[in-house]
């Protein structure tokens, strides 16, 4: 057992839940080291600090609560973002910290290019991603109703991800959330995508609306599939989520604030969207079309 996670043990039998005692490990954990890189005694960090030996103290045997603002005196003295005091990788440190570093001092319009280097470079063969084709967008984007068309005419099985995510969990995913919380959800999502990645070398495979905004997870998803994001204009995605049933945003009596959450939401996630190597349009579409642009995007074949 390590040192962090005996530390978390402990925390853990003085009564806080397991998150709370990761998160307080991770931190003390993070000062010491950075502290320690630094040559800094804990004495010279509370002089440059300006936080007390005894809060220092606390802070590094993970003793207490913290506001934010004695937290960025530390990070400050330790010149480190406020963010790497709760990394829980081994730490930002050698190459990993230069590889971060060199990412933050590029201008946003050279972040696609060095991302779809890396991951040509590094992540699944584009070859092997063009036979496993992946749909993300928001409800009503037409994900469900184009991935089995497209499967259909490639000759390659259809899965929706949050079905796959019922079977592994024996429950619903609303019982998924309520039971485990959205933490829980996102660790299935993952832990499914992973075992798709490998078990399906062809599939056509329609993503929760969500999958985006987790970026481990999303990154997996851009390394072994070939990512399709379907748009449509927020009118449209009430339509058609309405035809679906769905009480979650499409109820006639809040129309106005279904639309204002469609429009945020789309916003939100636009810039995520971009990143797939393909967007679609499906306002003006009919689902052949659609279907055309994705195979002749993708580069996929049917079977003979």
């Amino acid at each position: 057992m390590t040192a962090a996670q005996d530390e978390q043990q402990n925390l853990a039998a003085a009564g806080l839940d397991e998150e709370s005692a990761r998160l307080l490990a991770t931190l003390a954990r993070n000062i010491r080291l950075f502290r320690s890189q630094r040559g800094m005694t804990r004495k010279n960090l509370a002089e440059q600090s300006g936080v007390s030996l005894p809060h220092l103290a606390r802070l590094e045997s993970s003793q207490g609560n913290v506001s934010v603002v004695v937290l960025g005196k530390v990070a400050r003295a330790l010149n480190q973002p406020l963010a790497n005091l709760f990394s829980e990788n081994e730490l930002l440190s050698g190459d990993l910290a230069l590889i971060v570093e060199f990412l933050r001092q590029q201008p946003a319009a050279r972040l696609t290019d060095i991302r779809e280097t890396l991951f040509s470079e590094f992540q699944s063969a584009a070859s092997a991603r063009s036979q496993r084709i992946a749909l993300i967008g928001l409800r009503g984007a037409g994900k469900s109703t184009v991935g089995k068309a497209l499967a259909v005419r490639l000759g390659r099985p259809f899965v929706e991800l949050n079905e796959q995510i019922e079977r592994e969990a024996g429950l619903s995913v609303q019982e998924i959330i309520t039971l485990y919380g959205q933490a829980g959800y996102r660790k299935l999502e993952k832990r499914c995508l992973e075992e798709l990645a490998v078990s399906q070398p062809e599939v056509v495979l329609a993503t929760g609306g969500g999958i985006v905004v987790e970026p481990q997870t999303y990154q997996l998803l851009l390394g072994a599939f070939y990512t399709v994001w379907l748009r449509a204009d927020p009118e449209v995605h009430f339509r058609r989520v309405m035809e679906q049933h769905d009480a979650r945003i499409a109820t006639p009596s809040h129309y106005r604030e279904a639309m204002e959450n469609i429009r945020n939401t789309l916003a939100a996630r636009e810039h995520l969207g971009h990143m797939a190597p393909l967007a679609i349009d499906t306002t003006p579409l009919t689902v052949d079309e659609v279907v055309d642009k994705i195979v002749e995007g993708s580069g996929a074949a049917g079977r003979g």
